[in-house]
């Protein structure tokens, strides 16, 4: 499929939106490892958002507190999800294997915080 002919006015938009994307994206990361927002929530947020719904699930995973790359890795070879699946993209049972996991880190990050 040929790229489409876009006006000069064309491309500057669409790098304007991507920009943009990118940021909020990053944004919402930052809330996630900040704490302002819970592994749960954050999933539920980024599945009903038409941008955050397009990151991938690995780098979802690794923006989770505890979890780093070879966690994602390990966590999505159990579940049989590929590293390159969207949260749009997640089956049901998927998804819910991800809520799963988001209650236990929450409940960790939870008690961590009491015992602080």
């Amino acid at each position: 499929m040929a790229l489409p002919n876009l006006t000069d006015a064309e491309r500057k938009a669409a790098l304007e939106k991507a920009v943009e994307a990118r940021r909020k994206r990053a944004d919402f990361k930052d809330q996630i490892s900040s704490g302002k927002l819970t592994a749960e929530k954050a999933l539920a947020t980024a599945a009903a958002d038409e941008t955050l719904c397009k990151m991938k699930i690995a780098d979802f995973l690794r923006t989770l507190p505890g979890i780093g790359k070879a966690k994602a890795q390990e966590t999505l070879a159990t579940l049989e999800i590929a590293e390159t699946r969207r949260v749009r993209g997640l089956g049901k049972v998927q998804h819910s294997q991800i809520v799963d996991l988001c209650k236990r880190i929450d409940k960790r990050a939870a008690a961590a915080a009491k015992s602080a």
